[in-house]
């Protein structure tokens, strides 16, 4: 079905005349490069500082063997420091003039990579949430069943699964060469720059708005829902605690719905804007071949849609700078409820022997509930 759609498209769809698509692409691109350019370069310093001190705490101060949530955690911590390498070619590519200097295989890469790592960080951060509810309301039995050995195979079947989500883009990005008569690559010449098309181009527009919704499910909509039931379920847990006091209380369900609301707020608008800024621009295309002038060409933009888009393209690392600060002041909350938990469970057993929810723990502090 998928490719017969894709034949009907291509087959049915005339020729957009090139002066349209000029016009509506350097109206784009200025969004792109006044907005995108020093954010993400300022989203990558921050985001290499926080996550390489997070990996550098985790290799240099936590005991052998680690726990299941420090081995996630630093998994996500090496994600995000994968994915925040990603973004200076990006920045780079969206200095103005726009124009993409590294090459075919470099153009595929990045966006693999790019995808890759935004899988990845989407999963560990859904197996911490998971590890934090079974670590406070069944500690006994993250003991007696879960080891490091469980997390590290856990942590491998993800890196696999994030990669073969992001193969695709290997297939649907690749460099959008200049006409030669375009001349040299400028701002006042921007048809003569090369392209890194980092979705599809117009002919297999339905097919990557395929790979998008599958990307949306996948890494966005179900990552989210095991959250909001694993956190859902931990908060109730902690309000019906009689051993907590209301305010270290407060401070879990602050500090728990902080996290969500960080997911919720980058990971999954970015998939959906992206959905519907493919929406838009096929109907755009559509709709070309009819205009009767440049100028009803720009009026036909749905502009909040690819707004709403690009928005949401400096959200999503913006939360890979945010997560090790979130992570390290949840920590003491987590790991006194968990102590709570394990009193009122067995007053016999002693909670120091439960696998811990560490992620940031030092010899100094002991256990780190993140």
């Amino acid at each position: 079905m998928l490719e017969q759609a894709m034949a009907a498209y291509s087959t049915d769809a005339k020729p957009c005349p090139a002066n349209f698509m000029a016009v509506v692409d350097r109206k784009l691109e200025a969004y792109q490069e006044a907005y995108l350019c020093p954010l993400l370069m300022v989203e990558f310093l921050v985001a290499v500082a926080g996550n390489g001190l997070a990996l550098y705490r985790f290799i240099m101060r936590e005991q052998r063997p680690w726990h299941l949530a420090v081995v996630f955690s630093a998994q996500l911590a090496f994600s995000n420091l994968l994915y925040a390498l990603t973004l200076p070619p990006l920045a780079m590519y969206f200095y103005p003039p726009k124009s993409w200097s590294y090459g075919e295989v470099a153009c595929r890469l990045e966006r693999f990579l790019f995808t890759c790592n935004l899988l990845g960080g989407v999963i560990f951060i859904t197996c911490i949430s998971l590890n934090r509810y079974l670590g406070v309301v069944h500690p006994f039995f993250t003991r007696s069943h879960l080891r490091p050995k469980h997390a590290w195979a856990f942590s491998a079947a993800s890196w696999v699964l994030a990669a073969l989500l992001a193969v695709p883009t290997l297939s649907f990005s690749h460099l959008k060469q200049p006409q030669q008569e375009a001349g040299e690559c400028s701002q006042t010449k921007p048809d003569a720059c090369v392209k890194c098309l980092g979705t599809a181009d117009d002919s297999r527009l339905p097919a990557f708005r395929a790979y998008s919704l599958v990307l949306a499910g996948l890494g966005g909509g179900l990552p989210l829902l095991l959250t909001l039931v694993a956190y859902g379920a931990l908060g109730w847990a902690v309000l019906r605690s009689h051993s907590m006091t209301s305010a270290e209380k407060l401070r879990v369900i602050m500090l728990v719905a902080s996290g969500v609301a960080l997911y919720a707020s980058s990971y999954v608008p970015y998939h959906v804007t992206r959905v519907l800024n493919l929406d838009a621009r096929q109907r755009w295309r559509a709709r070309c071949p009819g205009f009767a002038n440049e100028t009803q060409a720009m009026e036909a933009l749905e502009l909040e849609h690819y707004l709403s888009y690009q928005v949401t393209r400096g959200l999503v690392p913006l939360a890979i700078c945010i997560h090790p600060l979130l992570y390290m002041a949840v920590v003491p909350s987590l790991d006194c409820c968990r102590q709570c938990y394990l009193t009122r469970q067995n007053p016999d057993k002693n909670p120091g022997q439960v696998l811990p929810l560490a992620a940031t723990a030092t010899p100094e502090t002991s256990e780190l509930g993140l």
